[in-house]
């Protein structure tokens, strides 16, 4: 079963229950990838996601990743790519599929930007982030445009519009 729990680090936009959109968006994104059955698998896949600021995801970027500037969102996978395809049918009892950590002020300048509200823009980003937990990457032109496929069909099942379809 696919637990997703939001921890809200710093205050966001009030007009949305984060949890819930979390949830959707991480389910979303889930249900397309070849790990689809990990959403009804018999160990509870837990999926963490923490709403902080920009100050955050600054020293996590700078850390973990060697960019010392804030960043829209991160992703910490907990399972590496080639071991999920078994976790299915593990009966482990508990699964940490990984981390999302998504910074307020870049969001809500992002959003601002591309004239869409934050939630959207942040489901979009919870969206990217289930994807990289399982594997996903866009380090290559092709890659990229797979990720961004899976992103745009996931948004589409929540009602949202290609946030790509300006850019082409």
């Amino acid at each position: 079963m696919l637990s997703v729990e939001t921890y809200e680090a710093t205050p966001w936009p009030d007009a949305l229950d984060w949890k819930a959109r979390a949830a959707e968006a991480s389910a979303a994104a889930l249900a397309l990838t070849p790990f689809a059955s990990l959403a009804d698998a018999a160990p509870l896949v837990e999926i963490s996601i923490r709403l902080t600021d920009d100050a955050e995801v600054h020293a996590l970027n700078r850390d973990f990743r060697g960019k010392d500037k804030p960043t829209n969102v991160l992703s910490f996978p907990q399972v590496q790519a080639d071991l999920l395809v078994g976790l299915a049918n593990s009966d482990d009892g508990e699964l940490l599929l990984g981390d999302i950590v998504l910074a307020r002020e870049t969001c809500v300048r992002e959003a601002a930007e591309k004239g869409v509200s934050v939630e959207d823009h942040a489901t979009h980003l919870i969206v990217h982030g289930t994807l990289h937990l399982v594997g996903y990457d866009h380090m290559d032109d092709a890659s990229a445009a797979a990720m961004e496929a899976l992103e745009v069909k996931a948004l589409a099942s929540l009602g949202l519009a290609n946030p790509y379809a300006d850019q082409d």
